[in-house]
């Protein structure tokens, strides 16, 4: 069955998932709508589609439609808070590109008891790292830490609360800089836009208080690498990803919306593979 799509945010993640549902490369999936609070970057993107889906004006008109069957936030945290619970309580499905949001427990509480309340599934990609179907494996048993530490261009952290509260001149860097080190829960809201991952891995694993991460802007680097450390009784893992930045956002890696693309797949497809 063709499954109904419509889409907040029509920026990087959501032009490229958007791009990927036109070219069917995204299971039996279609866009119906689109929703962006600049309208201009909606006509943006629709323009750049084949098959071209309506513009809603505004919230109210996506979560209206009865051919649409999920939403995919592609916009903001502050989308999430303003926009997951309505999705819900309107009877679709929803999918969260920036899963940061959810470090805020009584959201996700809140997230959850509409689903719930309402039999409606919500999906949380991967993003830009792999290794969740291992962490959630691992925490079945007992798992003694769980760490990540990023690495990225300083461009790719601009604009970040963090940086600006504490006056940082990310163009005078020379080396690697630890730039921050602290609990996943504090990064996520420190720098919103950049370490949706932490939120991923913590809600994976052993949550995002307990779950470590170190940020570090690297002057030398063009990727955004990632290194994850779990141990626990089952033994320990290690994995390195290396992400090259969107193009035109060079905040968010390339892989976080390919996620999303296998994401929908996944939903679409009777062949489940992996945990």
């Amino acid at each position: 069955m063709l499954l109904g799509v419509g889409l907040i945010g029509c920026g990087a993640i959501g032009t490229v998932l958007a791009r990927a549902i036109d070219k069917g490369q995204a299971g039996d999936t279609h866009l119906v709508m689109v929703y962006d609070s600049a309208v201009k970057k909606s006509q943006i993107l629709v323009r750049k589609l084949t098959r071209k889906p309506m513009i809603a004006e505004n919230f109210e008109e996506l979560i209206e439609r009865e051919d649409i069957d999920l939403i995919i936030e592609a916009a903001s945290q502050g989308a999430v808070k303003e926009y997951a619970s309505k999705v819900l309580r309107a009877g679709k499905d929803l999918m969260i590109m920036s899963v940061g949001a959810l470090v805020d427990s009584e959201l996700t509480n809140e997230i959850k008891r509409y689903a719930e309340g309402r039999g409606k599934r919500v999906y949380i990609p991967s993003g830009a790292i792999a290794g969740l179907d291992g962490v959630k494996a691992a925490v079945i048993g007992r798992v003694d830490h769980i760490t990540l530490t990023t690495r990225k261009p300083p461009e790719g952290l601009e604009d970040a609360p963090y940086i600006k509260e504490k006056r940082i001149r990310l163009d005078m860097l020379k080396n690697p800089t630890i730039i921050y080190e602290g609990p996943a829960l504090e990064a996520c809201r420190l720098f919103p836009f950049n370490v949706n991952v932490a939120a991923a891995l913590g809600l994976a694993g052993i949550g995002p208080e307990k779950t470590r991460v170190r940020i570090i802007a690297n002057p030398t680097i063009k990727r955004n690498l990632h290194e994850i450390e779990v141990k626990g009784e089952f033994g320990e893992f290690k994995i390195h990803i290396e992400n090259v930045p969107s193009v035109n956002n060079p905040k968010t890696s390339y892989l976080a919306a390919l996620s999303a693309i296998a994401t929908l797949r996944k939903i679409t497809e009777p062949l489940l593979i992996g945990t």
